[in-house]
């Protein structure tokens, strides 16, 4: 079977003995999942008895889908005499006793850190479509790649398909990638429709006649786009707040999401108005830093206690009665006025989205511009089981798309809490 170029590049880096993480595609009719499929039925023809993974988010879409290109593909190539499917305990045994599992990859709050796969070996793993996985996944999946690879000689590698998407693979592989950041241990292969020549050109119109943001991720493999319609904050929106220098300053607050030692990022904000002037981060933080660190930047911008709102929740509760006059903001807590919100944390956010498509928020430019984007585009509307009050994605969502929490993201958010307070003592009320 002849392979396309794209495909041949990825092929190098899965037989070199240098790279461990590939990831190929980045848009539609690139031949993904034809590319996992080859490469996991030449592996086990070519080393016997050894064990490999083939993942996808959802072990019934796993089926559905790339399943049937594997079998697809082994009709073509006349192999099926080679193997059996074991439907019931999702194996595909070859008769020269190496086999395929396949895994469902979903995280799943009764089993966070994948203790299902913990004493799984395997020799090497393709997942397709990993933009919907978590890195936790990819990346315990990665750490079971081990199975007979002394003995053949082998390291361990792990092949990764996907559509665009702004979460951690765009951290981990398409911004180096487009950075031009050179490590021999991962590789990005960029495939787009364009570059395979069977495709039928009503594919190709079909894609180009899709909505803008489906358009530019599946036919021109934009990154840059999300197309899913609960997002609760547009891409350019964001990128347009670093370059908002026209928004007037006024009152400067301060707005602090507090993390305890060995747990998420402290993040300090500090404001004029709607004008972001400074973010301060520590990665470990006690009681007394954050009280320091709060209190010296109030001194240092002239911030009065009564216009810093601190996240509450955890530690954070330690500094009641500290930071006199201050105000502790609890993510679940009771909204202000009458809405349909869950909690404050969703009111606020939703409330931020309305700062950011106005272009009334400008954010001053810092090394974490590209963290502030990624936490605030994951940011999804989602409906709660009574389907009464909307919510926003839960930390651990959040988590699990961007390998780390939106630490930045929800201190940002909490400067809308002043903004909502002021307006409800005015009798302003707003209904979403």
């Amino acid at each position: 079977m002849k392979l396309l170029p794209k495909q041949l590049e990825a092929v190098k880096r899965l037989h070199d003995d240098t790279t461990i993480e590939c990831v190929y595609g980045g848009a539609a009719g690139g031949g993904k999942s034809a590319l996992g499929c080859l490469w996991l039925i030449e592996q086990c023809q070519k080393y016997e008895g050894t064990r490999w993974l083939l993942g996808r988010s959802r072990l019934k879409t796993l089926k559905e889908t790339t399943l049937a290109t594997f079998f697809e593909l082994a009709t073509k190539l006349d192999i099926s005499e080679q193997f059996s499917y074991n439907s019931m305990a999702g194996t595909i045994n070859f008769n020269n006793g190496s086999q395929i599992l396949l895994k469902d990859l979903q995280s799943m709050p009764s089993d966070p850190e994948f203790d299902s796969l913990g004493s799984l070996e395997i020799s090497g793993a393709f997942i397709d479509e990993i933009s919907q996985i978590s890195e936790k996944a990819w990346l315990i999946v990665k750490s079971r790649c081990r199975y007979k690879l002394n003995e053949y000689g082998l390291i361990p590698k792990i092949l990764g398909c996907t559509n665009p998407t702004r979460n951690w693979v765009f951290n981990r592989f398409y911004k180096p990638y487009s950075d031009e950041i050179t490590d021999p241990s991962r590789a990005f292969i960029r495939a787009l429709p364009t570059d395979n020549p069977h495709l039928p050109q009503s594919y190709l119109d079909a894609l180009l006649a899709l909505d803008e943001a489906s358009t530019q991720r599946l036919y021109y493999g934009n990154w840059f786009y999300d197309d899913d319609p609960q997002k609760l904050f547009d891409f350019a929106d964001v990128e347009s707040a670093f370059s908002a220098e026209y928004v007037s300053g006024g009152q400067n607050y301060i707005s602090a999401d507090i993390a305890s030692v060995g747990a998420d990022l402290f993040v300090v904000c500090v404001w004029s108005g709607w004008r972001l002037v400074d973010i301060i981060t520590l990665n470990k933080s006690d009681g007394k830093q954050v009280l320091d660190t709060i209190t010296h930047a109030a001194k240092k911008y002239k911030v009065p206690a009564k216009n810093i709102v601190y996240d509450a929740d955890g530690i954070g509760g330690l500094l009641r009665g500290l930071l006199r006059s201050a105000r502790a903001f609890n993510n679940g807590g009771k909204t202000i006025g009458r809405n349909n919100y869950a909690n404050l944390k969703t009111q606020c956010y939703f409330a931020l989205s309305k700062k950011f498509e106005s272009n009334d928020i400008y954010i001053k430019s810092s090394k974490y511009d590209s963290d502030i984007t990624d936490e605030l585009t994951s940011i999804k509307k989602r409906e709660t089981e009574d389907d009464t009050k909307v919510r926003v994605s839960s930390k651990r969502e959040i988590k699990s798309v961007l390998g780390r929490s939106p630490d930045i993201g929800d201190a940002i958010m909490m400067r809308c809490y002043f903004d909502l307070v002021s307006s409800s003592r005015t009798g302003i009320r707003r209904i979403n």
